[in-house]
């Protein structure tokens, strides 16, 4: 075991970091636990959702513009490192980005392993974080390549015999995936009638099919909830501040009613508690116990 608890995340687009588990990376990182993001793609083909931000400048220079906001957002959060895979945005199917040989989903998929196996091998993760296996309420190209890449980089980057010239080997010891849930969307939803506004959550946000069934972890970051909030706000091209969706409960209701980030624990290769014996509070359980030995 090295010295210093590092956890790693693997996340497709700037502004993937701010929406899906900012508050858990937070808190880990405000706990001195050595954070990496690594980020697939530069966000090339992402609209501009703030109008605030549609003039000829940004839309000219977007890449770099999206560059400067991952780095705010990133600070805010606190990664203490940001690694680029290289990738171009894939945009949706059907899409001209989509046809680029240079985007994500068309990377060779072999190639795009070992770029990340060098990666963990080099920061040496004990903990690792990633999409899911499904992705049925929003199956992007570069999300779905996220989660292609990660799991047999996880494996692979503990084999001497895979990609020798990408460092030394590292294990990994726990993989999880990010989850949505549908607790949190109902609570928050409930909260948005009980307020007496326009709830942004419709009936086809319930159609999707919920896996919270699937949770294995829940991390409280009820003092990281406005890191999320401002993380988000640094993604001025990506994030409208009037967004409902976003921000449409004050913040000092938005910090109580759902305090908790999900998360599916993919793969472990440190002992647990039994299964039944109730949701993990900590990404880094078994690993810590696994230090001190």
């Amino acid at each position: 075991m090295p010295d210093r608890l590092c956890l790693l995340t693997v996340h497709a687009h700037p502004d993937d970091e701010s929406s899906k588990g900012a508050g858990t990376v937070a808190k880990y990182s405000a706990a001195g636990v050595h954070t990496v993001l690594v980020t697939a793609t530069g966000g090339e083909a992402g609209d501009i959702l703030n109008p605030a931000m549609e003039r000829p400048e940004v839309k000219e220079n977007l890449h770099a513009v999206r560059m400067e906001e991952l780095r705010r957002a990133t600070e805010i959060i606190g990664y203490d490192e940001v690694v680029l895979l290289g990738y171009r945005d894939s945009g949706m199917p059907g899409t001209p980005f989509n046809e680029d040989p240079a985007c994500f989903a068309k990377a060779d998929l072999d190639e795009a392993v070992g770029r990340l196996v060098a990666i963990i091998r080099r920061t040496r993760p004990q903990v690792i974080i990633t999409y899911g296996d499904d992705q049925q309420g929003y199956p992007h190209p570069d999300h779905l390549r996220v989660h292609d890449i990660s799991v047999p980089a996880f494996e692979k980057a503990g084999d001497p015999d895979a990609y020798p010239d990408a460092g030394e080997p590292w294990q990994p010891l726990k993989l999880y995936y990010s989850a949505w849930s549908r607790a949190r969307m109902l609570a928050t939803h409930e909260k948005f009638v009980e307020l007496g506004l326009k709830s942004p959550y419709d009936e086809k946000w319930f159609e999707r099919p919920s896996q919270d069934d699937r949770i294995t972890t829940k991390i409280d970051v009820t003092d990281y909830n406005d890191v999320r909030r401002e993380a988000l706000l640094a993604h001025a091209t990506q994030i409208d501040p009037e967004s409902p969706f976003w921000f449409g409960l004050p913040p000092e209701v938005s910090r109580k009613v759902y305090p908790i980030e999900d998360w599916v624990l993919a793969r472990s290769l440190v002992d647990l508690p039994p299964a039944g014996s109730g949701f993990e509070d900590d990404l880094f359980a078994g690993v810590r116990e696994t230090a001190d030995r």
